[in-house]
């Protein structure tokens, strides 16, 4: 019975912490992205996300991105600068293959700065990616 229940795994999915120019309140701000590095795109993209540590935590919040096509990316949400300084998770979980997938990206404690930003692929600018 067990034997039997396949959990496919999320391969080519991620999500990363990308520092951007705001435009409209003219300051640098960290944005969430989810990046689709696959082959195909990714339906009924649902995040869930959330920042906590052992005395705060933050609302839950939810995004249904939908479709994500094939080797793109889709905004998820502003971070503002309180909550870098807690865990910050997103559980991704999306339709691909006729199969149903989820990960679980953490972002520890204030490892979301400045002087650790890389490329990140597909979008072509710098950011964090998970540890």
């Amino acid at each position: 019975m067990k034997k039997d229940i396949e959990i496919p795994i999320a391969k080519d999915v991620h999500v990363a912490v990308v520092r951007e120019w705001n435009e409209e309140f003219l300051s640098k701000d960290w944005n969430a992205y989810i990046l689709n590095n696959r082959t195909d795109a990714i339906e009924m993209t649902i995040i869930v996300s959330k920042g906590y540590d052992d005395e705060r935590k933050t609302s839950t919040m939810r995004h249904g991105l939908g479709l994500i096509a094939a080797k793109s990316f889709a905004k998820i949400e502003v971070l503002q600068e309180d909550i870098l300084a807690l865990d910050n998770e997103f559980f991704v979980t999306f339709f691909a293959e006729g199969k149903l997938f989820e990960k679980r990206f953490v972002f520890p404690k204030n490892t979301i700065n400045e002087r650790d930003l890389q490329p990140i692929p597909l979008i072509d600018l710098e950011g964090i990616l998970p540890r």
